[in-house]
Formats: C-alpha cells, structure tokens, sequence
C-alpha cells in the first residue's frame, strides 16, 4: 500500500513538472524508469558527497566521481597511466591533501569495472565539470562493453525555485528523489555512448582539432555537452591578449574594484553561465598572473601564496594587457595542460579567436 501510494506520488510531481495528464505521466514512468526497486539495485554515481543519495532512499550503492578534469593532463592513455598522470597532478597541486588520491582512483574504476552486469544511474549537472566527469564515465563504460540501455543519466542545469541554481547539492534528498520523475532523467542509446566515447577522446587528444565539433553538437540525451566544451575552449589563450576567460574576467574584476581574491573570484564566477571552477583552482590562476616573469597582478602581502584575504591590484602591465594592448603568452610564456594538449613557451601554437569563435593553430 506505502509503495503504491509513494509511486502516486511520483506520478503527480511528474504531472507538476511535465503539464502531462497522469494516464501519460503513469505510463511514461512504468514504461521509463520501471520501479523504486530496479533503481535501488543500480549502481549511483555522482560528482561528490554534497549530494545526499543515500538520504533519496532510492540509492542503495553510492560512488562519487572526484576529479577536476578541465585542470592538469588528461592525455590519450590507458586507465592505469592516466590515474597515476592524474593523481601526480592533483599531488603536485596540493589537491590531495591526505595522499589518498590514487587509492580512491583505484578503487572507483574497480566498482565501476565490477557492476558491468547491472544498471547504472548518474547524476551530474550541466557545467563544465561535470560534463567533462560524464564523458569519462560513459566512455569508460562502453569500454566496458556495458549496453546502453542500462545506464540512464540524471542531469539539470536549473531547478524549480532555485534562482542561480549552484550544483545537486543545493537539493534535498525529497527534491533528488523527484528527478528520475522529470524530463531531466534519460535512460541512454548507443548514439549518446558514441558521442561520449568521441567527446572523451577530443578531449585528450594531442591537438584540439575535435574539439569544435564536439561544441557544435546538440544533443537531446547529453543535452549540455556542447555548451561545456565551447566554454573548454575559450580557456586557450585568445589571440588579442593570451588571456584565458577565466583570466580575463579575473583581471576585469580586480579592475572593477574586487580587492581581494575571494571578492575578484566571486566576480569573475558571477559572469559565467555555469560557474564551474573552484576557488583553490582560481586563487591557483592568480598565483600564477601575480608571480609571472612580468606580473599582472599586485598582492598583498607580497610573496605569499594567493588566498581568500589576498589583496589585489591590478600592475601596469596586467592593465595593458587586459586593454589588448599587450600579450600575456608572448610576456610570461605559458606551461598549462587542457586535456591532452600541452600549451608551453611563449610562442602558444594553439590560440581561441574571439572573431571566429573557434581555435585556431598559429603561424
């Protein structure tokens, strides 16, 4: 009696949030989702503890994806090479403060590997982070030969109330519970797997050369993936200024008046559709502008590491450079990674043309 009454219930939120009468709204989710006890067996994957599976009541075997994939390599290698590439980084970067990166690498790719037999459910959002997480997961899983139709992917980029809407972890376990009732919930076709596995591997290609297209696509399953890898993109250094976006915004924000590095991050995440990146990765790109050959940025106090109290101010050069006026790339050169491509020296052979919107190779 509780289950039929539960599943009522989801047939009315589904109502609520589709305008479909509930003959459809009943139908699509006998037809879709199948049973509370199907998604209980699945294997839940998400991109972090913020978001209360467990408490959905729905999500018996939880595992969170933890890797901020849009910083450091991400080259064309095996499973195993590529966990320690990424765990050295994450190391070297003081990410991983408690030296226990490469035992959860490990140990997530084996839960992945052992339910190959069963349904998967992921839950991600729509920003660059967790797209580029998704395209891994799928790609690994049709590695693993597992069918599309056992994985079904839960993704939003909005939710109902929720003005800027930040991550699943501004939602209750209640709120979680009602996605799989929505149109935000997808069980997968071969051509999404496809389309996962191509993203993946224009990502760590050696050249950006695919990673247009992947931004050209639209998809109705990976309904954000073309999105996140436009904004991928305009991370390579523009041809007016070798500036990154990110960079950019940062340094429009120290101009603006942001005094510090908590505000100037705060700012330059605001004018982002989707913000993505994480304050220690941003204080990390300001280090880096503040302690170049020529500096863009003033700190205090001076010498120390960039954090949250940091003060900012905007050097002579930074002004010149943020006015077009002179290149950040040619100044200080550039040693960054984006997937598998490696941006080094002061002459970057790959540049974002804010003209034609696209990345061009230059001569």
């Amino acid at each position: 009696m509780t289950k039929q009454a539960d599943f009522k219930r989801r047939v009315r939120a589904r109502m609520a949030k589709t305008g479909e009468s509930y003959a459809t709204a009943r139908s699509e989710l006998l037809a879709g989702h199948r049973d509370d006890g199907w998604m209980a067996e699945a294997l839940h994957v998400s991109n972090g503890d913020a978001t209360d599976l467990p408490g959905t009541g729905i999500a018996r075997r939880v595992m969170f994806w933890r890797d901020v994939l849009h910083e450091g390599p991400v080259p064309a290698v095996g499973p195993e090479e590529l966990r320690r590439i990424r765990a050295a980084f994450l190391i070297q970067a003081d990410a991983d403060d408690r030296g226990e990166v490469m035992e959860m690498f490990v140990e997530r790719d084996r839960d992945l590997a052992a339910n190959r037999d069963g349904e998967y459910v992921l839950w991600f959002e729509a920003d660059l982070y967790d797209q580029l997480q998704i395209i891994q997961i799928l790609a690994r899983l049709a590695d693993l030969e597992v069918p599309a139709e056992r994985v079904t992917l839960i993704c939003i980029g909005e939710h109902p109330g929720i003005a800027r809407f930040g991550g699943l972890g501004e939602l209750t376990a209640e709120q979680l519970r009602e996605l799989p009732a929505t149109k935000a919930c997808a069980r997968l076709t071969p051509d999404a797997l496809e389309l996962a596995t191509r993203a993946w591997a224009a990502f760590r290609a050696p050249t950006p050369a695919g990673l247009g297209a992947i931004a050209a696509v639209r998809s109705p399953e990976l309904r954000f993936l073309g999105e996140a890898f436009d904004r991928l993109s305009r991370e390579y250094p523009a041809t007016r200024d070798g500036l990154s976006l990110t960079e950019r915004r940062v340094l429009a924000a120290v101009a603006d008046g942001a005094s510090d590095a908590a505000t100037a991050f705060v700012r330059a995440g605001a004018r982002e559709t989707r913000p993505y990146l994480g304050d220690d990765w941003c204080f990390a790109m300001m280090d880096r502008m503040a302690y170049a050959p020529v500096p863009l940025l003033g700190t205090e106090p001076s010498g120390a590491p960039v954090g949250r109290a940091t003060r900012l101010r905007l050097t002579a050069t930074g002004a010149r450079v943020l006015a077009g006026e002179a290149d950040h790339v040619t100044l200080n050169g550039i040693d960054r990674w984006i997937g598998g491509v490696h941006l080094h020296g002061r002459d970057a052979r790959w540049r974002w043309d804010d003209g034609t919107e696209a990345i061009a190779e230059s001569r």
